[in-house]
């Protein structure tokens, strides 16, 4: 009987600290509001953001994967660059190989749409917003002598990018034997040190620079493969490759004569800081003020998530606890556009943006008991300037439906 009452006591216990954890981490609450007054005299719509055009490469990050107001703004922003600020490149957290079948698609080559999304490699791009963005850059190019291009600088996908090589050294022998035709992948019967060896072999007889860059995004996923902890070497790897690839993409873009690039991705990956030193922050320290970067938050977000490791996907509901999307929504805003730079030092929503604040962030993973009991595992807690130039808050925020 003692043990039985001493275990009622003890779950007893646990459930009210996790109470206690949930409603102080704002489970019971949308949080706090900033000044609303003081954000409607400095916000936006969307549709009037203007970014300064003296900027190499202009970040738009979004604090979700699965819904279809981020994916949206893709397409806003991009289009007001390219009609104000002259930038003529769009790149995508995306594989490059399968972004350059993109880039094909909307010079003129044949195929789909679909098939060309689809090529990207990642599940969450599958959508009709993603594929507005491609065809209107494909009807853009018809009426202005293709100048739009579009690029990936990711690197965990294998089989576009050992394609585009091995048609770029037409039909080298070695490269040949290295590659699983069947599984799209390297083959089992090379080491990974010998396969590198003889990519490295390759890459030193090429002279076309989309050619080294291919082999270069292989041996970058080789090196992403050989990390033990995936989940924090693995994360600081991939951002440091990830940073290259963009100043690859931006060096290109400048050889062509264009100045500046447009890239997307997570917040999480794009930010001036973060946890560690992603990707933002390094072209941050590299380009200075170069670099501009425009955050995201939602009030309300209905996202589409996986579940588990089963593949499947559903919509789950979360509240940012964001103090300055709750008052973009308290002012009426659907969408609306904060430019920090803007807001003057005496008021309120400065001292807010200046202060560390809760804002939403989901990446590709669910689980109900971390992110129902506890709201902080989707959110994360920082200084809003720090982390960006300027934010879009989306009031409501409903889910993609991937195609």
């Amino acid at each position: 009987m003692k043990i039985l009452k001493k275990g009622i006591i003890g779950f007893t216990l646990i459930l009210f600290i996790l109470g206690s954890v949930y409603a102080y981490f704002g489970g019971l609450s949308t949080g706090d509001c900033a000044n609303t007054e003081e954000f409607k005299k400095y916000a936006n719509e969307v549709n009037h953001l203007s970014i300064p055009k003296d900027k190499k490469i202009v970040a738009l990050g979004e604090a979700t994967h699965g819904n279809v107001e981020f994916q949206q703004l893709k397409l806003e922003v991009f289009q007001k660059l390219v009609e104000e600020n002259d930038i003529r490149a769009f790149a995508i957290e995306g594989d490059f190989g399968g972004c350059e079948v993109v880039n094909r698609y909307i010079h003129g080559q044949e195929g789909s749409v679909k098939e060309a999304v689809a090529a990207i490699g990642f599940a969450i791009y599958r959508t009709q917003e993603m594929e507005d963005l491609v065809e209107w850059m494909k009807s853009y190019n018809q009426e202005h002598n293709n100048v739009l291009s579009f690029y990936g600088y990711d690197m965990q996908r294998l089989s576009y990018n050992y394609q585009f090589l091995l048609e770029k050294v037409d039909g080298n022998s070695d490269l040949e034997k290295i590659w699983d035709c069947k599984n799209e992948s390297f083959s089992k019967e090379y080491t990974l040190n010998q396969i590198e060896e003889i990519l490295n072999n390759v890459k030193s007889e090429l002279t076309d620079p989309q050619a080294i860059h291919c082999a270069d995004i292989l041996l970058q996923n080789i090196k992403l493969s050989q990390v033990e902890d995936l989940s924090s070497q693995g994360n600081i790897l991939r951002d440091q490759f990830m940073a290259n690839n963009t100043l690859w993409i931006l060096a290109r873009e400048q050889e062509k004569g264009n100045t500046s690039i447009f890239i997307t991705g997570h917040n999480g990956h794009v930010a001036k800081t973060g946890s560690y030193e992603v990707m933002g922050s390094i072209l941050s320290d590299t380009l200075s003020e170069d670099y501009f970067v425009i955050g995201t938050d939602f009030y309300k977000s209905s996202c589409n998530l996986p579940r588990g490791n089963d593949g499947k996907r559903e919509n789950h509901t979360f509240y940012s606890h964001d103090p300055l999307a709750k008052a973009s929504k308290k002012a009426g805003f659907e969408k609306s556009y904060l430019d920090f730079s803007k807001i003057d030092r005496n008021t309120e929503l400065y001292k807010t943006i200046t202060s560390p604040l809760w804002m939403g962030s989901l990446g590709e993973y669910y689980n109900f008991f971390y992110m129902n009991l506890l709201p902080m595992t989707y959110r994360i807690k920082n200084i809003p300037q720090a982390m960006y130039d300027s934010m879009i808050f989306v009031s409501e925020a409903h889910p993609t439906e991937l195609r």
